[in-house]
This record gives C-alpha cells, sequence and structure tokens, in this order.
C-alpha cells in the first residue's frame, strides 16, 4: 500500500480477444507482461476498459486470475511489487469476494449501473464492501454511464475506514475540485490517495497542488497517480512522465499533447462511443492486439477515428513507445 500512497501508473487493462471474439489468453498474456516491463505500478482489471459484458460471458474469474499469474510471476521474478485492483459492480459483495479469494489488494468500486441507488444507498455499499477488501471509489464520468454526486456524499465516502483511494474522473473541474476538497478536508486525508482518471486532464491532475482554507487553516490535497484507461497504452512513456513530473513551459506543452491523443484514442468527436476500440487499434498497431474486436459487436471505431490516431500518432512521435514494444514483442507473445 505504501507504493500507492506514493503514487503510481495503473492501466486499466483492455480485454484480447480473437476474430471470433472469443478469449485470446496468449495476447491477453502479453498485454500484462508489456504493462510490467513498462513500469506499471498496478493494474486495474475488470474496469470500463475491460469491458463490463464479461461478467455476462462468464470471464470475471478467468481474467482476474490470469492477470494474477502473470503479476505473480513476475514479481517473484523481479523483487518487485504490483498493486492488483479489481474493478467490481452492481451489489459487488462477491465480486470482491472473488477478487479476495485470488488475491487482489483493493477493488476499484463502480457506481455505473444504479441509477435506483440514493447516494445513502451507495455509501452503505462502500461500507460493506470495504468490509472485504479496502476499496478505490470512482467519479464515474456521465458519458460512460456516471452521475454527479454532492460533495456531502464525498464527505462521507472519505470518512468510511475502509476507503484508501479515489479515482476521479468525472471529466469535469468542479466535480473534481469536489473530490478533491472533501478528501484535504477530511480527518482520513493523510489514508487516502487521489488517482487521476480524467483521461483528458492527466498531466495537469498530477502537477496541481490543491489548497484549501477552511477555519483559518490550509490545506492541501493533490494526485499522486493515475488509474486510467488512456494508460492503457503507451505505457512506457506515461510511466517516465510520471517520474519526471515537474512545473516548467515544456511539461504544460505535453499536458495538452497528451489531451490531443486523448481525445483521438477515446474518441471525443462521437461523445466516447469508439473509447475501447480506440484503444484497441493502438494495440493492434504495435501488435500486442490482433484485431480490434470487443464482446458486443457495436463496440467499434467511430468514422475518422482512425485517422485522428493517425494524426496523433504523426504529430507527436515522442510520445509513443512502439519501439520499445516491438523490441519486446515476441517474448511477450512466447
Amino acid at each position: 500500500m505504501k507504493n500507492f500512497e506514493k503514487g503510481l501508473v495503473i492501466p486499466a487493462v483492455p480485454l484480447a480477444l480473437d476474430a471470433s471474439r472469443k478469449w485470446d489468453q496468449r495476447r491477453q498474456r502479453a498485454i500484462i507482461r508489456y504493462y510490467l516491463a513498462a513500469g506499471a505500478g498496478g493494474l486495474a482489471v475488470a474496469v470500463h476498459t475491460t469491458q463490463f459484458e464479461i461478467r455476462e460471458v462468464g470471464l470475471f474469474e478467468p481474467l482476474l486470475s490470469l492477470v494474477m499469474e502473470e503479476v505473480e510471476a513476475f514479481c517473484s521474478k523481479r523483487g518487485r511489487t504490483v498493486m492488483c485492483i479489481a474493478g467490481v459492480c452492481g451489489e459487488a459483495t462477491a465480486e470482491a469476494q472473488t477478487a479476495e479469494k485470488l488475491g487482489y489488494d483493493a477493488v476499484l468500486l463502480s457506481p455505473g449501473g444504479l441509477a435506483s441507488y440514493s447516494e445513502e444507498d451507495l455509501i452503505e455499499r462502500t461500507r460493506k464492501v470495504s468490509k472485504i477488501l479496502p476499496v478505490v471509489a470512482f467519479y464515474l464520468q456521465t458519458a460512460v454511464g456516471g452521475r454527479r454526486f454532492s460533495y456531502e456524499y464525498w464527505q462521507k465516502i472519505c470518512a468510511t475506514p475502509g476507503v484508501i483511494g479515489i479515482k476521479s474522473a468525472p471529466f469535469d473541474r468542479y466535480q473534481t475540485l469536489d473530490v478533491v476538497r472533501a478528501t484535504a478536508l477530511s480527518p482520513r486525508a493523510d489514508e487516502i490517495s487521489l488517482y487521476t482518471g480524467n483521461d483528458d486532464n492527466i498531466i495537469l491532475d498530477l502537477l496541481t497542488k490543491y489548497s484549501f482554507i477552511h477555519d483559518g487553516k490550509v490545506y492541501e490535497k493533490g494526485f499522486v497517480g493515475g488509474l486510467l484507461g488512456h494508460w492503457a497504452v503507451w505505457v512506457k512513456t506515461a510511466v517516465q512522465q510520471l517520474q519526471n513530473l515537474e512545473v516548467s513551459a515544456e511539461t504544460l506543452t505535453l499536458a495538452q499533447q497528451v489531451t490531443d491523443c486523448n481525445g483521438a484514442f477515446f474518441d471525443v468527436a462521437n461523445n466516447f462511443k469508439g473509447c475501447i476500440a480506440g484503444v484497441h487499434e493502438v494495440l493492434r498497431r504495435q501488435g500486442l492486439l490482433e484485431g480490434i474486436w470487443c464482446l458486443n459487436p457495436q463496440e467499434t471505431l467511430s468514422p475518422g477515428q482512425s485517422a485522428e490516431i493517425d494524426r496523433v500518432y504523426a504529430m507527436y512521435p515522442h510520445l509513443n513507445d512502439d519501439d520499445f514494444v516491438k523490441e519486446n514483442l515476441e517474448n511477450w507473445l512466447n
């Protein structure tokens, strides 16, 4: 947990499928090996980037198990520690129990698909799940199934003893401020690590120190790392970016370049319709995936999205890690 508190690059793991839309375990292992070799300090599995439909086809536990096999083999060989986080949905306790059984460190608790739940219902759900595994709470953007929460909701989430982190991904400055302020002013502020999931504002989130004056006292808090769908690709350079962050004109330029790339990968022009397929397309170009297939055949690239990915590849060649992947791909696939 100490590494989690210091700040990690945590990619959101995509699902590898073959042309028949069947699970491709060989390429799934290659993707995990790539992330670990690139220096990712954690992995988030069974999250939005993984496709929530894995639950409908019986892949939730098999996928979590495969990822843990690869992590344990890597850590045993390299002497490193990797934070393993399982995404859990719905009522969530059964999935959390599965993750706990398989040796996961924490769960990312999705609020998606629970429109009938009140904020108090969701807070009670958090309490129940946190008794099974530590919880990373989640502010999910509305475009992919999230909802807006009150400041008081985040106060109560921060007051929950089992909450060790919050992934803030509303893609909204005002809502992000609610999360940071609630955490900074919480008596548990030092026990909660903030992770950006704002793929549209990654570098600036990581650079910013938030400061709040309350009852004459100054409270400060900031994001220590990222748990990101964007970091499912070009992971080697993402690790370098987190390690070398400093406030400078060059870093501010980098921030906008990363955001521009995210716009292409996540299909912002079409309200994120092709966000998962966009991640798959980058991995396909690198040879890690055979194709961009998703469990839902309707999940694919939007018109013009491939050209946008071409554009950012050409415009920001220093941001990709294609050479690193090319050098190691054969070993990862074997």
